[in-house]
């Protein structure tokens, strides 16, 4: 089998950042590198899950909704994935630096109620916005 592209950058050489990879299929993925690959610093499955919730709400509610195809986690628990139709990495930067403080904003975890999620236990909202306020200072460092 061919190697993903995911797979195929040198992960010990990636740096906590914005990384596009080239669109296909008329989708393109940006790679949101919240932590050094390979560092021993994840984030974790609670504040991971909450991140997800919560920007996944906002950039399904931002200017560019329509031009949202998923907003989700890595595996490896170093970032997030975000698929896109129609922007570019200066739109995708922009609308980050502009979604994540709304993100910052919220009270609770969109969708967190146990008819609304398959694991509303492992939430942690306040871990999530720690995370959120370190990436932003990483985007705004671009």
């Amino acid at each position: 089998m061919e190697k993903i592209a995911s797979f195929q950058k040198n992960h010990d050489a990636l740096q906590p950042g914005l990384h596009p990879f080239p669109p296909a299929n008329g989708v393109t993925t940006f790679d949101l590198r919240f932590k050094k690959p390979n560092a021993g610093d994840f984030i974790s499955p609670a504040a991971l899950h909450s991140v997800e919730h919560m920007m996944a709400t906002v950039l399904r509610n931002s200017r560019e909704k329509e031009n949202i195809v998923y907003f989700g986690p890595m595996g490896c628990r170093t970032g997030f994935y975000l698929l896109t139709v129609r922007l570019d990495y200066d739109d995708v930067l922009a609308l980050l630096k502009a979604c994540i403080p709304v993100a910052l904003s919220l009270e609770e975890v969109p969708g967190a109620k146990r008819e609304e999620c398959g694991n509303y236990l492992e939430h942690d909202l306040a871990g999530a916005k720690e995370e959120l306020r370190k990436y932003l200072t990483i985007l705004e460092n671009l």
